[in-house]
């Protein structure tokens, strides 16, 4: 039996063109009206030619030039009303469409393959496209054959020679695109690659100035920027010659038309008011090709721009919006999952099976690259397993509204990343900030004292990515913001790592804390010590659970193996190197 063809996959950018089809249609009437009313100046210079110098009629002068007074006014009230109402096309495509592609961007980062701003460029450029001067050629160039038929009412032979400018002209319009399409492609591939490498150094600026890398990345950057910017050369080398060929032509053709048109008025066979229209007619018929060949360049990133938006939001559609869930009460159970990583052929995680309860401490501990962090990860919801499954609550993370998911996990990465803003603002999640809430989270993660002695309290900027604070505040920090909304479940990613003591003494009361209020917390552990109020342990190795129970029974467990077994230490990539023997010297 056949099968009924499948409807294509609509992206929203589809839907929102679709959505913005009838202010293009209103654009489009606009155009209508306006190239009418473009005719209006060619039928003055025939009236004033033809029939006020032959009468020497004043009054006839007077009234034709009000009608095309008036005429030319509403011409221009048409051109302000289509360029405003793109404008606003192309700011309501911004507005509905930008808030997607981060999410969008997000995911791809996500998925291992990092865009950075690329998708909010590429909007831009068609945002600018389409509120630009670069648009009008689609809306007029339909008129072209319109204004070639009124050359020839005018005159057969005038008529003639407008169809075969215009038809060279498109011809030029052809050849330009065939001769620089790839080549823009091309440059424009390579600097989207160049602008990751720039962005890359920009987030790692710290270790590229520390280690003197600047040289040799801003060496690696201007070898594929020269390629950008050769390749731009030859493709706009190219365009150059084309448009300076057909501003000549467009130029010739029209000294041409009034050199035909003078010698039919010799013979009798033209007027000299017709004439003179055949030549302003020949240039507005003409103008919209050019203007095309000129903005060539633009119209060409506008559609890279597109088709890269295109393939984007299909490979990564935006998540559904999910059903809402109840508030769940914290029971987590995290059902023989396995992972690999995106673009990895080796799984990180083995059929990992472990489970916690509220009012219970789950602590996770392992040796370097053995899986505890992507466990978190999964855990939060960041990443799907490849096999298994994390419920919370019976259901599926992932079943959940990412949104409504969120405020009910509190999350504190291995590198803690703020945002540009106040302390409040990213106590609150970059939200709408409760001054009581946000109190509440900073003194539960006993960060309360330590705020109150920045520059502004709460209202302290912190600079893009917590540049004005230290590695062991914005761990602090971060943890009042995992805290914040009384989050259910709370996951801990090494949050020790750059604690003193006393920071180290204000987590583990806040762990305390969440217990008696019936939290469910699960926690890498970096240090031994953080393991105090934990209930269970669970030991990763080599991406498979080798140690569960008691917490004391797995630390019995781990303390009497031979010494050749592996510290607790942090992160799956690494925790710094082993710790050196103690020196028998010191000892002494």
């Amino acid at each position: 039996m056949r099968m009924p063809p499948q409807k294509t996959q609509r992206t929203p950018l589809q839907e929102l063109l679709r959505t913005a089809r009838p202010g293009f249609v209103f654009v489009g009437v606009f155009s209508f009206f306006l190239n009418l009313l473009m005719m209006v100046v060619p039928l003055y210079m025939m009236q004033v030619y033809d029939r006020v110098l032959a009468s020497g009629s004043t009054e006839t002068l007077v009234m034709v030039t009000i009608i095309a007074a008036v005429a030319l006014a509403a011409l221009g009230t048409l051109e302000a009303m289509r360029s405003q109402v793109l404008t606003r096309v192309s700011t309501w495509l911004d507005q509905r469409l930008s808030g997607r592609l981060i999410g969008v961007s997000l995911a791809a980062k996500l998925g291992g393959a990092p865009m950075g701003a690329q998708a909010l460029r590429d909007l831009g450029q068609v945002r600018a496209f389409v509120s630009g001067q670069g648009i009008f050629p689609l809306f007029d160039s339909p008129w072209v054959p319109i204004y070639v038929a009124v050359i020839w009412l005018i005159h057969t032979w005038l008529g003639v020679l407008a169809a075969i400018a215009a038809v060279i002209l498109f011809l030029m319009a052809l050849a330009n695109e065939l001769v620089t399409r790839a080549l823009l492609k091309d440059a424009g591939q390579k600097q989207v690659r160049a602008l990751r490498q720039v962005t890359t150094v920009v987030d790692n600026a710290e270790v590229v100035q520390a280690m003197g890398m600047l040289p040799g990345l801003t060496r690696r950057y201007d070898e594929l920027n020269d390629q950008v910017l050769a390749i731009q050369r030859v493709a706009s080398d190219r365009a150059s010659g084309i448009v300076g060929v057909s501003k000549f032509f467009r130029l010739f053709v029209q000294v041409g038309i009034l050199g035909l048109g003078a010698l039919l008025v010799i013979r009798g066979e033209l007027t000299g008011g017709g004439m003179i229209a055949g030549s302003i007619l020949l240039g507005r018929a003409l103008a919209p090709v050019e203007q095309a060949i000129t903005a060539w360049k633009s119209f060409v990133a506008a559609r890279d721009g597109y088709a890269r938006l295109q393939d984007m939001l299909l490979r990564l559609p935006t998540e559904r919006e999910a059903m809402d869930l109840p508030a769940p009460q914290g029971y987590v159970v995290v059902d023989r999952v396995s992972f690999v990583p995106p673009g990895a052929a080796k799984p990180v995680l083995k059929v990992v099976s472990m489970d916690a309860s509220p009012g219970q401490a789950v602590g996770i501990i392992g040796p370097s690259a053995s899986g505890k962090s992507t466990l978190c990860r999964l855990i939060v919801g960041i990443w799907p397993p490849s096999a298994g499954s994390v419920r919370l609550d019976a259901a599926d993370v992932h079943a959940w509204d990412r949104a409504a998911l969120g405020r009910h996990i509190g999350y504190l990465p291995q590198d803690v990343e703020l945002f540009a803003g106040t302390v409040k603002d990213n106590i609150a999640r970059m939200g709408n900030p409760d001054a009581e809430a946000v109190v509440a989270a900073a003194q539960l993660a006993g960060v309360h004292e330590m705020i109150l002695h920045l520059p502004e309290g709460y209202e302290t900027e912190i600079g893009e990515g917590g540049a004005m604070l230290s590695g062991g505040q914005r761990q602090r920090i971060g943890l009042a913001r995992a805290l914040f909304g009384d989050p259910r479940l709370i996951v801990l990613d090494e949050p020790n790592s750059n604690l003193d003591p006393d920071g180290e003494a204000a987590l583990l009361r806040a762990v305390a804390q969440l217990k008696a209020a019936g939290c469910t917390i699960i926690m890498v552990a970096h240090r031994p010590s953080i393991l105090t109020h934990v209930d269970k342990v669970v030991m990763l190795r080599d991406g498979a659970v080798e140690l569960a129970g008691s917490r004391d029974e797995v630390l019995r467990q781990v303390t009497a193996r031979p010494v050749s077994v592996p510290r607790v230490t942090g992160g799956d990539a690494a925790a710094g190197p082993p710790e050196p023997p103690p020196n028998p010297r010191a000892a002494g």
